[in-house]
């Protein structure tokens, strides 16, 4: 029995904000890149950070400062002054004025609480062995995070009424994906029904700042109130239910599957298979993550995850006093010391085939397939484990299943998990040159995005997506500068060309790219994504020259709106789409039959058939 073929979901769009400035317009790649731009696109992507940062465009170095991994600038704390409680036991009878306001509830029985002139104030009188907690300040032990550019404050571009950072990161990082796909949303809305609008997205870590999570649970430590806004805006998928509510207005499938620093190519997997399967037309799949916060910084820190100031100093020789680079303290496949942690939000919006072609819509590339796997038995939670090895291995060869053995072997490139920790150059390399002898790669190249833009965790192979795009665009894979073109005596790489320069192959000489991830815990993922050329190839043969044609006099009114989105942007006009309370959808507006339901004038056919029919 012939089995109907597979939809191909296509990656329409890409939108969102990092350590390397805007996604749209791939200014975010070029900026790892900029080097050996042509000066019209390196002055563009200059621009934009500009008015991102506020930093005036003549001013390069200071601009090029402001992005990637560097020191902690202060936007969120101050990492040299952070408060914490001592712990301390009184060791005699104390006095002391209190307000009788400030008096706790109810007061100690130890206490002698007497009145005293001043009805406003009591005087207390407590015991030995009275415990207390004082607060003072000390400095972290890591410095270097992957921040936004300095002087972007996304909450202050909406209204945003107290969110949490990764909540405002995506509610610019989804509208910026919005903006540059150059298809009206409205339009699309009136092709698809709503459930064939699919949104995943969220978090691996919750929204952990003062605003979210990280608020809720320092209150009552920190003698303030719980807000009403803390506990329901730190939910992990909140990112996917503010574009819901106030990007799209959308009915569709929604949630976020979390899978710790994998957690993107989960998400990513649901919108492929939904999309695959029909049940999905157009899918916004995408994470944000805000995680450079002190307390976070500490945690992974403790667990001699994070390089260090003390580490990095100890990799470069320098003395006690001298600052470390930290603009390198990512050195993937390097002599290294630890991650470093990032904040990034990233959105891609997918389409099917047939409906991208419909629209004209453009066509960055294509997902063929996303393989997750779990470690089985560990020893540590934290460690690498086997896993990986299947992920990577099926990705592979679905790739060379697709396109051939010769695109796999001399026209792909890999982008590596590459957190710049000692044990992952070690177990990713190995797996990798495993793999690529295997299938016969001489020379396998690898790039490591996480050397320019940290470990934003949740979104980290949405960052290596990003990358993935322009290198297709651009014919240049970004290479891992950081660790100076020397790589660590224990990295497998008979089969591996671990790029310490960026490799400059040409518009239109890889095909194919592996997109790979792994997660405490075991969670492993690795996305099988085609060029955007080899794309094209496909769709000629599943639809034929004339609806190629037919789409390429479509994409000429799509990227003239693309060109005006982006000219906004570049303009300073930046504002994220956020329609609070607005279109509401009442009570009254809904009507239900045995057959379909109807919402606002939206309607959504119910099933007719018995998907279970030969069971009964």
């Amino acid at each position: 029995m012939s089995r109907h073929p597979l939809r191909l979901p296509l990656i329409v769009a890409q939108g969102g904000i990092g350590p390397a400035g805007r996604t749209s317009g791939f200014h975010a790649y070029r900026r790892m890149v900029i080097e050996i731009l042509e000066s019209g696109e390196a002055m563009a992507t200059l621009n934009s950070l500009s008015r991102l940062t506020g930093i005036a465009v003549e001013d390069r170095a200071a601009l090029l400062n402001a992005t990637l991994i560097r020191k902690l600038d202060g936007t969120l704390f101050d990492a040299d002054a952070v408060t914490r409680h001592k712990a301390m036991t009184t060791k005699g009878r104390s006095e002391m004025l209190l307000s009788r306001k400030q008096l706790p509830t109810p007061v100690p029985t130890s206490w002698q609480v007497t009145a005293t002139e001043d009805k406003a104030l009591v005087k207390v009188v407590i015991p030995e062995g009275q415990p207390l907690l004082v607060p003072e300040s000390f400095s972290l032990p890591v410095h270097a995070a992957g921040q936004l550019p300095t002087g972007l404050h996304p909450e202050k571009l909406y209204a945003s009424r107290n969110h949490p950072r990764g909540l405002a990161m995506t509610i610019y990082g989804a509208s910026d994906a919005l903006s540059s796909m150059g298809v009206d949303w409205n339009v699309l809305d009136k092709l698809v029904s709503p459930e064939q609008v699919s949104v995943y997205a969220g978090s691996s870590m919750s929204q952990l700042d003062q605003n979210g999570n990280g608020g809720l649970m320092q209150a009552r430590l920190k003698g303030k109130r719980v807000t009403s806004k803390q506990l329901p805006l730190g939910f992990a998928e909140m990112p996917a239910d503010f574009i819901n509510a106030y990007v799209l207005g959308s009915l569709g499938t929604t949630g976020t599957s979390m899978g710790a620093c994998a957690t993107f190519l989960y998400n990513l997997r649901h919108a492929v298979e939904d999309i695959q399967s029909g049940r999905t037309r157009v899918a916004l799949v995408g994470n944000s993550e805000a995680p450079i916060t002190s307390e976070v910084i500490e945690g992974y820190a403790t667990m001699g995850a994070l390089a260090s100031d003390k580490a990095l100093r100890a990799l470069e020789g320098l003395a006690d006093s001298q600052e470390p680079d930290y603009r390198r303290a990512c050195r993937p496949f390097g002599e290294n010391c630890g991650f470093t942690l990032a904040e990034s939000a990233q959105f891609f919006v997918l389409m099917d085939d047939e409906l991208a072609l419909e629209v004209g819509a453009e066509i960055l590339g294509s997902v063929a397939g996303v393989f997750i796997n779990a470690d089985g038995p560990k020893k540590s939670i934290s460690s690498p484990g086997a896993g990986n090895y299947l992920t990577v291995a099926r990705a592979a060869a679905l790739g060379r299943n697709i396109l051939g053995d010769e695109a796999l072997q001399q026209r792909s490139f890999v982008q590596a998990h590459g957190t710049g920790t000692a044990q992952n150059r070690v177990t990713e390399s190995v797996i990798l040159n495993d793999v690529a002898e295997a299938f016969g790669i001489d020379n396998w190249a690898v790039s490591a995005v996480k050397s320019y833009v940290g470990h934003s965790l949740a979104a980290a192979a949405a960052d290596q997506m990003a990358s993935t795009l322009g290198a297709w665009k651009y014919g240049v894979v970004p290479g891992i500068k950081s660790i100076g073109g020397v790589l660590a005596d224990d990295v497998h790489n008979q089969n591996l060309n671990l790029l310490t320069e960026h490799l400059e192959a040409g518009v239109g000489s890889m095909d194919l790219t592996l997109l790979n991830a792994k997660g405490f815990g075991g969670n492993n993922a690795t996305a099988t994504v085609i060029a955007p050329h080899k794309t094209r190839e496909m769709l000629s043969r599943r639809h034929g020259k004339d609806a190629l044609a037919a789409w390429e006099r479509r994409n000429e009114s799509v990227s003239a709106q693309q060109e005006e989105a982006e000219a906004v942007k570049q303009a300073g006009n930046d504002e994220p789409v956020y329609n609070f309370g607005e279109g509401v959808i009442a009570p009254e507006e809904i009507s239900i039959s045995k057959e379909k339901v109807i919402l606002n004038g939206k309607e959504v056919v119910l099933p007719a058939d018995n998907p279970f029919e030969s069971y009964c």
